[in-house]
């Protein structure tokens, strides 16, 4: 409403502007003398209304539109930080570019092209070593683990929660002495290899399994239930913690570090993906209230409370008193260093929120929204697909 009524005053303005004279073209012929010609007439007097501003110059839309700060970050009045942790989601579009997957001198590129073909690179993998039967271990795997607990799915999701955790969080414990012999790309590359393919596989299950054992409650069928559902979840991506902005660490294309963060959702609380997991959890269960549902989102808001600990055990081993002194200054749950004093919002702190990395969360969020009848559909075509004994490596493996 008030976007709109901006711009009817700014209309309003415009009428009231007088009309200028008509400019009449001179008569063929005519000459104007060079004495007449250097004549001008005086000014008018400006009698226009007072104008905003036009917002790329800082008028009133620019504060409620403030696209400039999606294409180059700014900070927020930092006078009350320790400046002792990083800006949190900081980008500038004029650093970024396309670059060369090969440099010249033979180096591999660190810009966006090497990321998407790295990226390209370890999904395909993915797909023909793990997730396509004919050729992947995927259905091997989960055959294996049906088999050893009996074809309970209960089981079978408890075996995923224990599971991925070890090796999740067991393989970032491990990082700080593996990547001194492997280096950090290629420790994050092992990560990644050894992450991917269990979450793939526990996801795909929980799909295809969600309504089993006891079901409480069926949230899918009202339209109250949904919204307040879709809204936490929705939510819940905004909760991600910093590093997954990102992406060149993540696809190992820049050498990956561990980043102690002071800034954005961080002065909100300091472990903001175990809350997105919380709400992203609840919002499930209570559309699905069934017993094989409980017992998953409750696995997997554990591992997110193993890592509160598990993390701030790893920064302050990598930070020491840098990251003491932030975690004094923040708070595990939401606010909590903020309603007790201990952490104080900078007055432009929206600086620190909108930010390209959450323009890119929000559409891949409503995108995977809009894929779930898709998600849906592949997970029963895994599930009837069964087993394909064997994979693309059988020959190497002598079988």
């Amino acid at each position: 409403f008030f976007v709109i009524k901006m711009l009817c005053c700014h209309l309003a303005g415009l009428a009231l502007v007088p009309p200028r004279a008509p400019t009449l073209a001179p008569r063929r012929g005519w000459q104007r003398s060079a004495v007449a010609s250097s004549v001008r007439p005086p000014p008018l007097p400006d009698d226009r209304p007072g104008l905003p501003p036009p917002t790329e110059e800082g008028g009133v839309l620019a504060q409620i539109l403030p696209i400039s700060l999606l294409l180059e970050s700014q900070e927020a009045d930092r006078a009350g930080d320790l400046a002792v942790g990083e800006d949190a989601g900081a980008f500038a579009w004029r650093n970024e570019r396309w670059g060369q997957v090969i440099e010249d001198g033979g180096e591999v590129g660190r810009d966006w092209l090497t990321f998407f073909a790295a990226v390209g690179t370890i999904m395909s993998a993915l797909v023909v070593l793990w997730i396509y039967s004919p050729t992947g271990y995927g259905d091997d795997f989960l055959a294996a683990l049906e088999a050893a607990c009996g074809g309970n799915s209960h089981l079978v999701t408890l075996a995923f929660g224990i599971l991925f955790p070890l090796v999740h969080s067991g393989l970032a414990g491990l990082r700080p002495y593996a990547s001194r012999v492997t280096g950090e790309r290629l420790w994050r590359v092992l990560f990644a290899s050894c992450s991917l393919p269990l979450a793939y596989s526990w996801i795909v299950y929980f799909i295809s399994h969600a309504h089993d054992g006891v079901v409480w409650w069926n949230g899918e069928a009202s339209p109250v239930a949904h919204a307040v559902a879709w809204c936490a979840s929705f939510s819940s991506f905004f909760l991600l913690y910093p590093s997954v902005f990102n992406l060149k660490e993540v696809a190992a294309v820049e050498k990956p570090r561990l980043h102690l963060w002071e800034t954005g959702v961080i002065r909100i609380t300091r472990h903001p993906q175990m809350v997105g997991q919380l709400l992203w959890s609840a919002a499930h269960l209570s559309m699905v209230g069934s017993s094989f549902t409980a017992l998953t989102m409750a696995l997997l808001v554990g591992h997110h409370l193993f890592a509160v600990w598990h993390g701030d055990r790893r920064l302050e081993a990598e930070h020491g008193d840098a990251f003491r002194a932030v975690k004094e200054r923040t708070s595990v749950w939401p606010f909590l260093a903020i309603l007790d004093g201990r952490q104080t919002l900078p007055p432009d702190y929206y600086k620190e929120l909108v930010r390209a990395p959450y323009v890119l969360i929000a559409a891949g969020t409503l995108a995977a929204y809009k894929a779930h009848p898709y998600m849906q559909a592949g997970a029963a075509l895994v599930r009837n697909t069964g087993l394909v004994p064997g994979g693309v490596l059988d020959g190497l493996l002598g079988e």
